[in-house]
């Protein structure tokens, strides 16, 4: 077995364990994991060899006998082990994050955050925590959707699995423009962007450029007993290399003459790390940025009104002069 599957395994065997508080036998830890992880077969001697390795990584993991046979749990050691401290400024940091990620409520990244913050409460002082109280009133978070992926929580973790198994993945997936249809992908990553999740895949063949496929669309999704060699893209460096999440072969530098009060806006707020902000004689300014479709620029260009003007690609600026043509003639007939 590959050696990211054999941590994955006992990464779940270690999250299994810290769920129990009575123990579990290895029957009840094998039968967990075949259906977390979707193995058609799993043997108890492979926990017992995972256990013997989490112990010697130095995790406290005990057996006892009880009337229904030896349980496994974790021992007295492994919460001292696992001792949170934290600052007020900590917890004020830590807060404010989990608030922008409220979004992902409803899934197991959000339930993980719920919980983690539940412990950090539970093991700071009172001092400590009273602190960040008067912190947290002076600072907030607002401006983040009113969304929640608790209906889409199976999806995720389906795909999920399937990212890190490399398997093919079978899904119902639905967009603005067309119906239902029935897809076959090759997940690779999981993408927050702009407060949804995108799944990263290939669709039918992996040597075909990856699609993003946004969760809020997928109604089903089926792990498959397929599985398929995955590439060594570098998502990092695909992901940074447009302002958006369109997915498309190579970007394009994007030229949009800004206004004196739209150029210092996006020096203020920029839309890619590598932009590049010429300021120009008339106190405006000169703005390229890469992108992969038009569709990531004409809207942030359409949000400055007359304060931003598309000069390059041609196409781009011909694509905003129809677009602007038909919203005259739709205002214009009312």
């Amino acid at each position: 077995m590959a050696r990211n599957e054999q941590l994955i395994r006992q990464h779940k065997l270690l999250q299994a364990l810290e769920r129990t508080r009575f123990g579990s036998t290895l029957a009840e830890l094998r039968d967990g994991l075949v259906e977390d992880l979707g193995l058609t077969s799993l043997h108890t001697r492979t926990l017992r060899r995972d256990i013997e390795a989490l112990q010697s990584a130095g995790i406290d993991i005990v057996n006892e006998e009880l009337q229904r046979g030896k349980v496994w749990k974790l021992g007295p050691n492994a919460k001292h082990a696992y001792t949170i401290t934290a600052t007020a400024t900590e917890l004020v940091a830590l807060s404010l994050g989990r608030e922008l990620l409220a979004p992902l409520r409803g899934t197991f990244i959000g339930q993980g955050i719920d919980s983690f913050w539940k412990r950090v409460q539970e093991e700071v002082p009172e001092s400590v925590w009273k602190h960040y109280q008067r912190c947290r009133q002076t600072l907030f978070i607002t401006g983040t959707p009113s969304k929640t992926y608790e209906n889409h929580q199976g999806f995720l973790k389906t795909l999920e699995r399937c990212v890190l198994q490399h398997r093919w993945c079978r899904i119902e997936y639905s967009s603005i423009q067309h119906a239902t249809s029935i897809r076959q992908i090759a997940p690779r990553a999981i993408v927050f962007y702009n407060s949804s999740l995108y799944v990263i895949a290939h669709e039918d063949k992996c040597d075909t450029a990856p699609r993003h496929w946004k969760l809020d669309r997928i109604s089903v999704a089926e792990a498959l007993d397929e599985y398929f060699t995955p590439s060594d893209e570098d998502f990092h460096e695909y992901l940074d290399s447009g302002i958006g999440i369109f997915a498309n072969e190579g970007t394009v530098i994007y030229e949009i003459r800004l206004s004196s009060a739209a150029a210092k806006w996006v020096s203020e707020e920029p839309w890619h790390p590598r932009q590049e902000l010429e300021l120009l004689g008339d106190g405006g300014a000169l703005l390229k940025v890469p992108a992969h479709h038009d569709m990531e620029v004409i809207p942030r260009v359409l949000g400055f009104c007359a304060n931003a003007e598309i000069l390059q690609p041609d196409s781009c600026r011909k694509a905003m002069i129809e677009l602007l043509e038909n919203m005259a003639a739709m205002y214009g007939d009312r």
